[in-house]
């Protein structure tokens, strides 16, 4: 084989297991650094003329010595076989092949060896896959990208960067008779004198001007890597050392939420970090989001010149229609934007305002909630806080928006505001009334974490006042004790036949390009007998949402179960202008 230190990774990892000699020639500035053939680094059956050629091509960049060494080559003095020819066979000619490049750059990888300081974590790789099942991920495939990045690593955490700006190692070395550092014996700043920025500030025992100095001290020039800082995030946040009974109470945290293609680097740092340190999670949750792609499904990126910016949707669309968009995109998975989402988010914003308005607006003494209508739909607000409440504690917030917008359009604004909007301007029509109520209460509720401001609104009209909670946001979660007062209908299939029924009204008055305002002279509608008698409990309030003034009903087992025929309907003449 040959090896070349170094020509690529593979070389790296040979020279590492194999203990192979170090022949470096490009140095940090990406120059080729002076070296001595014919020493023991660099042995040579030719020393003389090795050095003399190589002369001509030190300190030259790697492309203006790869030009310089092709023309030596071309000069037959540089023959070392004793036949006088130039050793150029041929001209170069361009290949291609595959080679790393630097991130975001237009030139090839150098290796290069330099010290770096790194933390132990191959012998570690058991415990941070235990602590990494330990938590719960969302959604829980991402676990597995955790497993694997941890399963195949294959080298030590570096830790240390040779940039400008970071946190620095609060570390100095000695110098000795030659101002060369004694790396063997650092200077580790003590914990209780943190922070301590080593080109400042002094080791122990030391003056300031023996800094950089022959048998003084020098500093440590490199600063941490960013995930080494950014992975104690919880630590930070909890108070750690700083105030350790806050730092009791807070960590582990709850939840970190970030993007799935940092699981590798913030998600296992910050695991490694917190093991490392108390030998314990670092939250008990992690919330894996997507990103956020083009109309094309391609990454944003500001190099690409493909970002949206926000500002101008928000004036558009809304706070809470952007985060309807936002709060649309389910975890772990990437989403292209798409400003129909948004007008979407806008017209529910719009919608659940105007609905608070009417609801509201309807005044009566309190009553109970006992007719069966209302009974029936408080059964489907119980189901629809039961699945909410399930959806968002397993954190997935866009199946609960879209359960509680499902149920907002069908169940509440579209059917059963309509069918109980006639009982609540009577005044008997208490229990209507209630359940309206009843119902905007808890929607706002399951609405606020995605619509935070119309809710908000909404709630303060009324709502503040009589839970003594001033903001939605203070005001507890819906849950099934809030609603075990009312009690249940005898029949909860009453609410589909309800809404069954008009539909097929409003599907007549359509047909006959009739609309749904228009008052019903005469309506004979047909069903089963077992749908008319389910429908005989609402039935009133069919009627009345469909301005039905005089009604048959018509028996007739050979038509479906829960479906409803209009045998005749003549409508009411329209009122002239």
């Amino acid at each position: 084989l040959m090896v070349c230190t170094f020509g690529d990774a593979t070389d790296v990892v040979w020279w590492r297991e194999q203990k192979l000699p170090l022949r470096q020639i490009i140095g940090r500035d990406g120059r080729l650094v002076a070296v001595q053939f014919g020493s023991d680094a660099f042995p040579s059956r030719d020393p003389e003329a090795a050095n003399a050629r190589y002369a001509q091509i030190a300190r030259k960049g790697v492309g203006g010595a790869r030009q310089a060494i092709v023309e030596m080559l071309r000069d037959a003095a540089t023959d070392s076989t004793g036949s006088g020819a130039a050793p150029l066979r041929a001209e170069p000619k361009p290949i291609e092949h595959a080679v790393k490049f630097f991130e975001k750059g237009d030139r090839p990888l150098e290796f290069i060896s330099t010290r770096q300081w790194f933390v132990r974590l191959l012998d570690k790789k058991e415990q941070l896959l235990a602590i990494g099942d330990e938590i719960r991920w969302h959604p829980d495939f991402m676990r597995l990208r955790y497993r694997n990045w941890t399963e195949n690593l294959n080298v030590d955490w570096c830790v240390s960067r040779q940039r400008y700006f970071g946190v620095p190692f609060p570390v100095w070395y000695p110098l000795d008779a030659d101002a060369q550092p004694d790396y063997d014996h650092p200077i580790v700043a003590a914990a209780n004198t943190m922070p301590v920025d080593p080109t400042v500030d002094l080791p122990p025992g030391y003056r300031a001007d023996q800094r950089d100095q022959a048998g003084g001290f020098t500093a440590e020039a490199d600063v941490y890597d960013t995930w080494f800082t950014s992975s104690l995030t919880p630590q930070i946040g909890s108070g750690w050392v700083l105030n350790p009974e806050r730092h009791a109470l807070r960590f582990p945290a709850d939840i970190r939420p970030q993007s799935h293609e940092i699981i590798r680097t913030w998600a296992f740092y910050t695991i490694a970090k917190a093991w490392l340190h108390e030998h314990t999670m670092p939250w008990k949750h992690v919330v894996i989001s997507g990103w956020i792609l083009d109309p094309d499904r391609k990454k944003m990126s500001k190099s690409k010149g493909n970002v949206v910016t926000p500002m101008h949707l928000l004036d558009q669309y809304t706070s809470d229609g952007c985060r309807y968009w936002a709060a649309s995109a389910r975890l772990g998975t990437d989403t292209a934007f798409d400003e129909k989402v948004l007008k979407v988010g806008k017209r529910l914003v719009t919608k659940l305002y105007n609905a608070g308005k009417f609801v509201l607006a309807q005044a009566g003494p309190h009553a109970p909630i006992d007719v069966e209508l209302d009974r029936a739909f408080v059964e489907r607000l119980r189901q629809l806080v039961t699945r909410v409440t399930k959806a968002f504690d397993a954190f997935d917030y866009a199946h609960a928006l879209q359960d509680t917008e499902s149920f907002f359009w069908h169940d509440f604004t579209d059917t059963y505001l309509e069918l109980a909007k006639h009982r609540a301007r009577d005044e008997a029509g208490g229990s209507a009334i209630a359940g309206l109520r009843l119902g905007l209460r808890v929607l706002l509720r399951l609405f606020a974490p995605v619509l935070p401001y119309v809710t908000d609104e909404v709630w303060s009209w009324v709502f503040a006042e009589e839970t003594d909670a001033p903001s939605i946001h203070r005001a507890p979660w819906p849950t099934l004790e809030e609603l075990s007062t009312i009690a249940a209908p005898a029949d909860a299939a009453c609410f589909d036949i309800a809404v069954t029924c008009l539909a097929a009204i409003n599907k007549a008055k359509s047909e006959a390009g009739v609309s749904p305002g228009r008052g019903v002279a005469q309506l004979t509608l047909a069903a089963s007998a077992d749908t008319l008698r389910q429908l005989a409990t609402v039935q009133s309030d069919v009627l009345a949402s469909a301005r039905v003034e005089r009604h048959d009903l018509v028996t007739d087992d050979t038509i479906a179960p829960a479906t409803f025929e209009v045998r005749k309907a003549e409508y009411v003449a329209p009122v002239e202008a």
